[in-house]
């Protein structure tokens, strides 16, 4: 006989009794053998009455759990048995006095030499603080996944290896993708390439907003179709321990519709710088015609009798006859300065747009240009009064004739085109050349006085810019409609007179 067994025994029994949790063992049929000291203490009772009896009559007499997992499930005492492995069952128990509480009993299997189940050791652990612990977390880790999927700016998180770990709402939207399915997708295809390993290099520099911070960066992402859009971007390196870095982050802000209104302001500083320009450009427009006005009237007025007495074979006569054409040209200029200044006086009349058409071609002097341009006119039968200056108007429409004339180097097909814009109240005017266009530099700069692409000593550069000023005092409108290589479009727009189109309609 071993010597040595009954200290064994008095040492693991000692052992079980000084475990921490209440704990008991049951042999292969559910039948308590042994309990330990804490199971006593912790239900004030006392050994016979627990040991020799099934674990559903002391659980149901003394331990306050009527309904045993065995009641429901398989029993978890059955499984350890036949499995061979440790088996546990969270319980949510109530007190005698109403109160709620958790436990985790643990079922361990001990073999013997063999490898069988022979008895199971069964530990109550009271789980209750842990379970609200927990409870809490997991109310915490809900409340803030709330505040980031509800956040209007796109967040974006990834471990160290570049996979996605998180993704908002706004993320999905503004980069195209379902995070769902978003699993295999690498951090660095949401940018374009090289921009990932940047910022990354920027997270880890002391010098670029502190370690491990990146500030409010614009930086281009791309989306799940390849599109590239601008945001404005922070990010930082989320840090586990002693400065490993566990993941990234990133919170993007979609900026395309400010870059938008920011590009409107600029231009609309631009427009009115230029008109700022322009004001000041008509206003000394204007001083130099008057001061060249009563000189060049001078010159005509004596050029002319001295041409009046000349005989014809006079050596001078065809001198001064060039003088005097240059003089005329002078004064033209001047009458066109002082229109562009509008400095002149207006005369608003009634008349239609149509009849402003026919008038204003049988104006141009010089009916020759016309030898080799074929005059299309397409003249809308529908009412077209307008109310503006007359005169000027024709001036306008003469000026856009000869402009297509020269266009079109005094060849090809000149289309003036009549209609009315109900939506807009407006009688409009199209002036189609089949020239080679304007070329794309040009187009923004077409109405600015001074500028012109005809040679030096042919044009002034103040025929589309004068016509452009009369067109906006009589409250209309002139643009650029199409234009390329087959030929350009002006489009004037004068208001419809409508009190008197409903006049005329009444009396018709």
């Amino acid at each position: 006989m071993n010597s040595n067994l009954p200290q064994e025994i008095d040492w693991r029994l000692r052992v079980f009794d000084s475990l921490s949790f209440p704990t008991l063992i049951m042999d292969r049929n559910g039948t308590v053998v042994s309990v330990n000291q804490k199971l006593l203490e912790k239900y004030h009772i006392v050994k016979p009455q627990v040991v020799g009896k099934s674990c559903r009559e002391i659980f149901h007499s003394l331990f306050d759990d009527p309904d045993l997992p065995c009641n429901r499930d398989t029993c978890p005492l059955d499984k350890t048995i036949a499995e061979g492995v440790g088996h546990s069952v969270l319980k949510q128990i109530q007190r005698q006095d109403g109160s709620m509480y958790w436990e985790d009993r643990v079922f361990s299997p001990i073999l013997d030499d063999a490898g069988n189940v022979i008895y199971v050791v069964e530990s109550i652990r009271d789980v209750t603080r842990t379970k609200a612990l927990e409870n809490i977390i997991h109310d915490i880790r809900e409340f803030l996944n709330r505040v980031v999927q509800s956040s209007t700016s796109a967040i974006v998180a990834a471990d160290r290896s570049g996979r996605i770990l998180l993704m908002n709402q706004a993320a999905e939207e503004l980069f195209g993708y379902d995070f769902k399915n978003a699993g295999s997708i690498s951090v660095t295809a949401l940018y374009p390439q090289g921009v990932a390993r940047e910022i990354m290099k920027k997270l880890r520099d002391d010098d670029f907003g502190g370690r491990g911070k990146f500030p409010v960066t614009q930086v281009n992402i791309l989306t799940a179709w390849g599109e590239a859009i601008p945001v404005e971007m922070t990010g930082a390196i989320i840090y586990e321990g002693d400065n490993t870095e566990a993941a990234t982050m990133g919170i993007y802000n979609d900026i395309r519709e400010r870059l938008a209104v920011r590009k409107k302001l600029q231009d609309a500083q631009s427009q009115l710088d230029q008109s700022e320009k322009m004001a000041s450009l008509g206003r000394l427009a204007a001083g130099v015609a008057h001061e060249i006005n009563n000189p060049l009237t001078g010159i005509l007025m004596y050029g002319n009798l001295m041409k009046e007495k000349m005989e014809a074979d006079h050596p001078f006569l065809s001198s001064l006859t060039c003088i005097l054409e240059d003089a005329e040209r002078c004064r033209d200029i001047v009458k066109n300065l002082l229109a562009y200044s509008r400095q002149s006086s207006m005369s608003r009349d009634h008349f239609s747009m149509n009849s402003l058409v026919e008038e204003s071609l049988r104006l141009i002097r010089d009916q020759s240009l016309f030898m080799n341009i074929t005059i299309r006119k397409e003249l809308s039968d529908m009412w077209m009064l307008v109310k503006a200056d007359r005169n000027k108007m024709s001036q306008v429409i003469i000026n856009l004739v000869m402009n297509a004339i020269a266009a079109m180097n005094r060849s090809g097909i000149l289309t003036l085109k009549t209609y009315r814009n109900d939506d807009r109240k407006t009688a409009c005017l199209e002036v189609t050349d089949t020239g080679c266009g304007i070329p794309e530099e040009n187009r923004s700069r077409i109405f600015d006085p001074f500028f012109t692409t005809k040679e030096l000593g042919k044009g002034t550069g103040l025929g589309l810019s004068t016509a452009y000023g009369i067109v906006k005092d009589n409250n209309g409108d002139i643009v650029i409609k199409e234009t390329g290589p087959g030929g350009t479009t002006f489009l004037m727009e004068l208001p419809l007179d409508m009190d008197s189109m409903e006049c005329m309609e009444s009396i018709g």
